[in-house]
């Protein structure tokens, strides 16, 4: 059965600091078999860091990223990624772009800012043990 968070694990889940929710995400990521992010008619959303770096932000459930659909993202709709495509397509689309993924944005924080690289990798080693 697919699952979905209750509000209670949403409020839980983002009231951690952004490391243990980059770990969550590679769990839950790996367990579903899908990233989700945020989509509208232009295009997927995106966000810049401090440095002026391209971000792509991804969270484990579409209800986490409904949350963040406000502000300059009210207009965006979740969408979610089958995760043969985010390894295959985004992963060396963003590594050739210079994007980073931000992981699990919040409300209250942009979420943990990583080089594509390092999610495939981690990714990858956490599907490892499902096989």
């Amino acid at each position: 059965m697919p699952w979905t968070p209750s509000e209670r694990e949403i409020a839980g889940v983002s009231s951690l600091e952004a490391p243990e929710r980059y770990k969550h995400w590679i769990k839950k990521v790996a367990d579903e078999g899908e990233v989700w992010s945020l989509w509208h008619e232009g295009g997927w959303a995106l966000a810049l860091d401090s440095e002026g770096n391209e971000l792509v932000p991804v969270w484990p459930h579409g209800r986490y990223a409904e949350v963040c659909a406000k502000a300059e993202w009210h207009d965006y709709q979740p969408r979610s990624i089958p995760i043969d495509v985010w390894l295959g397509r985004w992963i060396p689309g963003m590594t050739q772009d210079k994007r980073l993924v931000a992981v699990f944005p919040t409300a209250l924080d942009r979420g943990m800012a990583v080089d594509p690289r390092r999610v495939e990798q981690d990714l990858r080693e956490e599907m490892s043990g499902y096989e």
